[in-house]
């Protein structure tokens, strides 16, 4: 099979991730210098400034750089178009998705879905009554888990042993072994506790 001339520019053009080219020949007009004199600056060959300007070759990165010094282009401009949009993701107070427990309240302040697999993590706000516990970890499970007292008093039992958090105390440890978190003031104790990787505890 014999591919015509614009499917083999069209092949050529989906291989090049970015199209610096216009914006190179702009500036270049732009400044009245030939193609000759911007090769002879760069240190490179007049046909291959023409490729780049034409989208038919991708530079590498040292010749897209003395392209750039030699027509003064600011590398931001170069890129603008390739930068990635990050999302922010905001929770109000009041939409807060949650969950019980028995009379335990988690309050989702992070959704897991927005995170990748090997950064995921997922945050609560704990409201835990008093002279009661947390159960979900009773038996340990993945990953790490880390908390801070926001208001109450708090005892942390851990593969047996008990640690006592006041507030403002903050607390971290491996999840693998059993763990519960237990109110031993007299109010309500709340709590933020992020665990990473996400269990999705939610179910969501």
């Amino acid at each position: 099979m014999i591919l015509s001339q614009n499917q083999n520019d069209e092949d050529k053009q989906k291989k090049i991730p970015y199209h610096f080219g216009e914006k190179l020949r702009q500036v270049r007009e732009k400044k009245g210098y030939t193609l000759k004199v911007v090769a002879q600056k760069a240190g490179v060959s007049e046909s291959l400034v023409s490729q780049i300007e034409r989208n038919h070759v991708s530079p590498a990165i040292d010749t897209l750089l003395s392209l750039a010094d030699v027509l003064d282009i600011n590398l931001e401009f170069l890129f603008e178009e390739y930068r990635k949009v990050r999302p922010v993701t905001i929770i109000h107070a009041e939409e807060r998705p949650t969950i019980r427990e028995d009379e335990i309240i988690y309050e989702e302040l992070a959704n897991p879905k927005d995170s990748k697999n090997d950064v995921s993590f997922e945050s609560y706000m704990l409201k835990i009554p008093a002279n009661t516990h947390t159960h979900r970890g009773s038996y340990g499970h993945m990953g790490q888990e880390f908390g801070i007292i926001l208001k109450g008093r708090a005892k942390l039992i851990y593969e047996g042993k008990e640690y006592i958090l006041e507030e403002g105390d903050s607390v971290s440890y491996s999840a693998a072994v059993p763990h519960t978190v237990e109110n031993i003031g007299d109010c309500e104790l709340n709590a933020i506790w992020v665990l990473s990787p996400a269990q999705r505890f939610t179910g969501k």
